[in-house]
């Protein structure tokens, strides 16, 4: 399994996301400290190498904010988080004032948000994260793959793999293993 593709010097837009067996990625008031019930901090190291840079949403980046303030475990204020070494970048409608330098906020069109942080990510893979953000980037064909971590726990409600009106699309399987309690998946998005 090649995690980015050396070949051509780009990266791939990779749409990660831990989940409940029902399709959840936050719990009900965003909540995300049921991953770490059945994920060491240290799991994602693999994937996180293979990170040139990411594009969240301003939701996505809200949490982040709230769980280093919290100090929760997962954040990188708890002495964890992902070890990416790349720039985030964060598309939103409304960027917050002031700005954090440990950012870069975008505004517009998801194409031209993936292409500059695709460039940032240089051979490295460019990480999606966020439902809304990854839907956008589903619906206008700019995703190679998803990678899932499928975790065994029904949390019933909150925050969904995918956001409303993303339409059908056919995945092609590329692998699928288990590691201890979580089954990982990833999948080709057919262009």
């Amino acid at each position: 399994m090649q995690l980015s593709d050396t070949s051509t010097g780009k990266g791939k837009v990779v749409v990660n996301r831990v989940m409940s067996l029902d399709g959840f990625i936050a719990g009900p008031g965003d909540a995300m400290g049921w991953i770490f019930d059945f994920l060491a901090e240290d799991y994602f190291r693999e994937n996180a190498l293979a990170t040139g840079a990411m594009l969240v949403g301003r939701r996505t980046y809200e949490v982040g904010k709230r769980m280093n303030a919290g100090k929760e475990q997962g954040s990188a204020a708890s002495g964890g988080g992902y070890p990416v070494s790349g720039p985030t970048f964060v598309l939103t409608h409304e960027p917050p004032n002031p700005p954090d330098p440990s950012v870069t906020f975008l505004k517009g069109d998801i194409g031209d948000a993936v292409g500059l942080a695709l460039d940032a990510a240089g051979e490295k893979n460019l990480e999606i994260i966020g439902a809304d953000v990854a839907g956008q980037c589903l619906r206008r064909g700019l995703v190679d793959e998803i990678l899932a971590y499928v975790l065994p726990v029904l949390l019933g409600d909150g925050i969904r793999f995918s956001s409303p009106g993303l339409g059908r699309i056919d995945l092609e399987p590329i692998s699928s293993t288990q590691s201890g309690a979580v089954t990982i998946l990833r999948f080709r998005v057919p262009k």
